[in-house]
């Protein structure tokens, strides 16, 4: 009797450990992949807690808990009938070379975009956003940004490698437009007066309704490209302890997920989730966190699709 699965996802923890068991690529560019997977090991402009470097393969691993799953609850659809996945691995660069990695992971992104490709990327600190925004600028122009954090990532103290400044450095590149742009979940200090993006709180995002949460980033973002960003850390540590910057008082698990599917219809031309630190995990769950609410975004591309 042979030892190998007949079915990949009936055999959850051997074989290749990619994102929701899928093909992995390591030229992901001439495949016919409509969303290519990238992993971004990189934690080296963290302030806080370090980690976020073995983020990606924890997302990776937990997602082995979702790939069994057909049709996902609450869609109506089957995801890998309408969208073609492929996972292209980690981003390769040499340990400690920030500006390397910068611009490797910029051109990386350019490249995928230039062939058709959307990206979903797991990181890795925040950090990862600033050239990626980069490199999709170039394709889609000035965009709507959609940020998901307990922090604004506004900062303009920091150094030039600091996963609390892509966010002041972003606009004044021009690659995002701050007028048209969200930022959800926030609840650390920041300058309020002159605060470029429209802020709506941990105590609004958990208080307002789903649908008035829903209703304001719609109204804000207008027509504009979308880039979605979701650190980890915008859930209470109750749901993702396993992060560098854990911020008692943020949403639930289940309220993230009700809002991200209250986004059908919305341009999005790239996403990640960042800031997992599998080290100060417990039993997963920030980890599957992750992996579920980058499903939810892949679910939100399959739908303008269908």
């Amino acid at each position: 009797m042979s030892t190998l699965a007949s079915h990949p996802d009936h055999s959850l923890y051997s074989n290749a450990n990619t994102f929701l068991r899928q093909a992995l690529n390591h030229q992901p560019q001439s495949s016919d992949a409509d969303v290519v997977i990238t992993g971004l090991p990189f934690d080296l402009a963290t302030t806080g807690r370090s980690g976020a470097r073995l983020g990606p393969d924890a997302v990776r691993r937990a997602s082995v808990n979702l790939a069994w799953e057909e049709k996902r609850w609450p869609w109506d659809f089957k995801l890998l009938e309408r969208l073609k996945l492929v996972d292209a691995g980690d981003l390769v660069f040499d340990c400690g070379e920030q500006q390397q990695f910068t611009e490797r992971l910029e051109a990386y992104a350019d490249s995928l975009l230039s062939a058709g490709k959307t990206m979903l990327s797991f990181g890795g600190d925040h950090f990862v956003t600033l050239p990626l925004l980069r490199a999709h600028a170039k394709h889609h122009g000035k965009m709507a940004l959609l940020h998901f954090d307990a922090h604004t990532d506004t900062y303009s103290a920091g150094s030039r490698y600091d996963h609390g400044t892509m966010f002041y450095h972003a606009p004044k590149e021009g690659l995002i437009d701050p007028n048209h742009s969200v930022q959800v979940g926030i609840r650390t200090d920041y300058t309020r007066e002159g605060h470029p993006f429209t802020v709506i709180n941990a105590d609004q995002a958990n208080n307002l309704s789903i649908e008035q949460v829903i209703s304001q980033i719609r109204q804000q973002l207008s027509d504009l490209p979308v880039y979605l960003s979701f650190d980890i850390d915008c859930l209470d540590p109750a749901y993702a302890p396993g992060t560098g910057t854990p911020v008692a008082g943020g949403l639930s698990s289940n309220r993230v997920l009700q809002i991200l599917r209250g986004l059908v219809g919305l341009n999005i031309v790239g996403m990640d989730v960042v800031e997992v630190s599998p080290s100060y995990d417990q039993s997963d769950i920030t980890a599957l966190a992750a992996a579920t609410i980058g499903l939810e975004m892949l679910h939100l591309l399959a739908v303008n699709k269908g």
